[in-house]
């Protein structure tokens, strides 16, 4: 869509909720062998369309230095044919994921009678606002119509050329297999306006999800007249206890932090009991050097770490999401506690000790979506979890939290049935 079509952009925006909207109706219906077979059936396609792909992501390849992206955005925006494959093989594993819709959760019988049900059921229409990932684009489509949600795409204008073409595979194939094809729609148009019309409308949209910056995600929260599933921030800790096994604790630390430094369950903070401080922040400081690892500390860490540098309030409530790391000697279980529930956003954190006591306290006084007793921080992931896929990581209380599979795509309703039963009082 020309951008010209800005001059009508509410309108525009309007009729893509309404047509969502009618998917959605026609959706909640579906059976999930359908859902399945065009899960398994856009797969193909896409392998099918791998030329196509690459040669729609080359175009936005070639825009990408005019938008300013760095050599790493650059990376995560491209399409090779492997990532195609990736693509494909995340729909297929999609596809074999027990079908939510329908479930009975719970079942009871009252004296009366009246038998009640708990049923899963669709939250409706999703409105998605995503980086640009040609890959999101596909896993989005493939997670919310699994739960029986329609979906509208506003991914970013970098991966314009490749999102549509993805897009474009999943409708064709959606007619083709039995799915309302509005159940897949991306928004044409690259007016950063529309995102505003289309929170404007909780009478057509259900949800709102934004992934990507906390810009992004705080302009969605405050303009949202709908529910929002978000989380605005990974500040993820690792506390190393008293009574840890220092080894196991060098390991988690440096796969926490290093192994994928610019995702959201990576580590950006280092807590470290004072009584084995001395020993181990030497030690975790030479094996992070080799990642090159900028230390920032308190005076006890400066102490033990001469390269560290001086770290003030602002780094500690730091995502880094690069080769930076706060870190802070902690007079005991408490005090970390403190500092975590304090500067941490509620995403991951993780303890490492052999103190079964202070690992419960840990977990319970942790107000985060994720708590790991002796495990790295980059396991909170729909994946590592079992859910099969997400659609992101909240760090919500309500109406999900953590990574959001399939069921936090739903809602649930009660079906009540009778013999004739009326109420007397």
């Amino acid at each position: 869509m020309p951008d010209s079509f800005s001059t009508d952009l509410a309108n525009y925006c309007r009729a893509v909720a309404i047509r969502a909207k009618a998917a959605a109706a026609r959706l909640a219906v579906v059976a999930g062998g359908v859902k399945n077979a065009w899960l398994r059936e856009s797969a193909t396609a896409l392998r099918r369309a791998m030329d196509a792909l690459t040669a729609a992501n080359a175009r936005d390849l070639d825009a990408a230095t005019a938008f300013g992206l760095t050599d790493a955005q650059i990376d995560r925006l491209r399409l090779t044919p492997d990532r195609v494959e990736g693509i494909a093989a995340g729909m297929e594993e999609i596809a074999v994921l027990p079908e939510p819709i329908g479930v009975s959760i719970d079942s009871t019988v009252r004296p009366n009678g009246l038998k009640i049900d708990r049923v899963r059921v669709p939250l409706g229409v999703v409105f998605f606002i995503y980086e640009s990932r040609p890959n999101v684009t596909a896993d989005a489509a493939a997670i919310c119509v699994k739960a029986g949600n329609a979906v509208v795409l506003r991914g970013g204008k970098e991966a314009r050329c490749s999102s549509q073409a993805i897009v474009d595979i999943l409708r064709t194939t959606a007619e083709t297999t039995g799915i309302p094809p509005d159940a897949v729609q991306l928004v044409e148009t690259t007016d950063r306006d529309a995102v505003g019309h289309f929170l404007r409308m909780p009478d057509l949209i259900d949800v709102a999800i934004p992934r990507g910056g906390e810009g992004l995600i705080r302009r969605v929260a405050a303009e949202a007249r709908m529910p929002v599933i978000k989380h605005y921030a990974g500040n993820c800790h690792v506390y190393v206890d008293r009574a840890a096994d220092l080894a196991m604790a060098e390991r988690i630390v440096v796969n926490a932090k290093c192994q994928r430094m610019g995702v959201c369950n990576a580590a950006e903070s280092l807590l470290v009991h004072a009584d084995v401080a001395g020993t181990f922040l030497p030690r975790i400081a030479a094996a992070l050097s080799e990642y090159g690892i900028e230390f920032r500390g308190d005076d006890r860490t400066c102490r033990l770490v001469p390269s560290a540098k001086p770290a003030d309030d602002t780094d500690y409530y730091t995502e880094y999401l690069g080769p930076i790391l706060s870190v802070a000697v902690v007079d005991g279980l408490d005090a970390a506690m403190d500092h975590i529930n304090h500067y941490g956003s509620g995403h991951t954190d993780a303890i490492v000790t052999n103190d079964l006591i202070a690992a419960q306290t840990f977990a319970t006084r942790i107000d985060s979506s994720a708590v790991m007793i002796n495990a790295s921080t980059r396991f909170n992931d729909g994946g590592e979890f079992g859910l099969g896929a997400e659609i992101g990581i909240s760090t919500d209380k309500f109406h999900a939290r953590g990574p959001c599979g399939l069921e936090a795509l739903t809602s649930y309703k009660y079906i009540v049935y009778g013999s004739g039963q009326v109420r007397e009082s």
